[in-house]
């Protein structure tokens, strides 16, 4: 997904006056954004390998701000913000459950929680995935799983993707 970002008023405010102690690197993407370019776009302009990051760290701050994103088709999608639900979550279709699977989805809910949010707090939520016994049970914990990742500043940046590669086994 090709994302594009605009500056918030407070990155305006940075171009202008320098007040917020950004890197110049972080600087530099700053004064790219400009509500037009993708993330592909700035990508050759910043000549960084961590534009991810950056971009993420700029709209942590309050920097800049989603302003659309581009999906593999090339539809363009405004951004909604952190306030609109997320669309229905489709679950591919299972004739029977696969062990497999069940076991790839288990590992990876349980791997992604300690990477991104800890054991500390979701001690419940990883006995619930451990103990699942169906592609069932571990839809029923989805929600809860998906709102662990994204409640952490790592896992929020990386939140679709992982949710992506766990909607292939689940």
């Amino acid at each position: 997904m090709a994302a594009t970002f605009t500056k918030t008023q407070k990155g305006q405010s940075e171009i202008e006056h320098r007040g917020g102690g950004l890197t110049p690197r972080a600087r530099r993407v700053l004064i790219f954004v400009d509500g037009k370019r993708t993330v592909d776009d700035l990508r050759p302009m910043v000549n960084t390998d961590d534009l991810t990051q950056t971009l993420g760290l700029l709209e942590e701050e309050g920097y800049i701000e989603a302003l659309a994103a581009q999906d593999k088709a090339g539809q363009t999608k405004a951004a909604t913000g952190e306030q609109a639900p997320k669309p229905a979550i489709s679950f591919r279709e299972l004739q029977e459950t696969d062990p497999i699977d069940l076991a790839k989805a288990r590992n990876f809910m349980n791997n992604t929680i300690n990477v991104f949010a800890g054991s500390v707090g979701t001690s419940t939520l990883i006995d619930h995935i451990q103990n699942a016994q169906s592609h069932e049970d571990l839809r029923a914990v989805f929600d809860d799983w998906y709102y662990v990742i994204v409640s952490s500043r790592d896992g929020k940046r990386e939140a679709d993707g992982l949710r992506e590669k766990l909607l292939e086994v689940i």
